[in-house]
């Protein structure tokens, strides 16, 4: 007997959900990618309007109509992928997991708090909704080749940071041993402030070294700071070959729903449940 008819009508369902919510290879799955991307982009688009006073005033009846309409389409959509995974509180503590969380609190949040001293308090509230945004990174596939070559590259610029940072506080020192208060660097913590400025290139102008020495200093701290940008890029560069070379699936594990499996992976990496 076909082991697809032995499943019960609610296993069978949900493994239909799955397929059409978080996996990318079908065609249903695409036309739900497409749909939820353009759902997201007109759900942030009205987040901008709602922003703007004069069509928050004259258009408020309908933002509101529409963020309501987009969260309890979210909503819905959140409570079908906790429906269709094995282990919905792994979901739900992950990081899109949350991410579809905040798309949809802020509004129910903003019923439990009326009245005219919570608005500020509301309006904060309502600016989470632009987290919508967030859900699109996992429907492009160069974004996860970015996410993984950022992860595995986290070590290297947690060094490369720990160095600039120890290089920043020694710049400071200098420059506040060489300009000292009459130019401007009162104290050592304002000169770390302007050698980080300065060494990203950044450049406020807001304090300037006045001195021939301090000017020299300056000169080469900027030349430095060129030098500097090149390393975390490369860095990084170098972990998004290697991922770029690797065949990933969008697959996504029935149980956990995690995704960026191996091509020929039969096994969830993460929790070990069969794909």
């Amino acid at each position: 007997m076909d082991s697809a008819k032995t499943k019960p009508v609610s296993s069978r369902y949900r493994q239909v959900l799955h397929e059409i919510i978080f996996e990318a290879d079908t065609l249903p799955g695409k036309i739900f990618d497409v749909w939820l991307i353009v759902t997201i982009l007109l759900s942030v688009i009205v987040v901008m309007l709602d922003s703007v006073t004069s069509i928050r005033q004259e258009h408020a009846s309908i933002l509101y109509l529409l963020e309501w309409t987009f969260t309890v389409v979210f909503t819905i959509e959140y409570l079908l992928r906790l429906y269709c995974v094995g282990k919905p509180l792994r979901y739900a503590a992950s990081f899109f997991g949350v991410v579809d969380l905040l798309a949809i609190l802020p509004t129910y949040l903003s019923l439990i708090l009326p009245g005219s001293q919570y608005f500020l308090v509301v309006r904060m509230l309502r600016i989470v909704r632009v987290f919508r945004v967030f859900k699109l990174a996992k429907y492009i596939s160069e974004g996860q080749v970015l996410r993984r070559a950022l992860y595995a590259s986290r070590r290297k610029i947690g060094i490369f940071l720990y160095v600039v940072m120890i290089l920043v506080v020694i710049i400071g020192a200098l420059m506040y041993l060489i300009e000292g208060e009459a130019g401007g660097f009162t104290s050592i913590p304002r000169s770390i402030y302007w050698a980080v400025v300065t060494l990203t290139t950044v450049g406020y102008g807001d304090i300037t070294p006045v001195t021939g020495l301090g000017q020299a200093m300056a000169s080469l701290v900027m030349i430095i700071g060129y030098g500097i940008i090149a390393v975390p890029t490369g860095i990084v560069t170098a972990e998004m070959a290697i991922e770029s070379a690797r065949q990933v699936s969008t697959q996504a594990c029935p149980e956990c729903s995690a995704e960026g499996h191996d091509a020929d992976a039969r096994y969830c990496k993460y929790c070990g449940a069969k794909l």
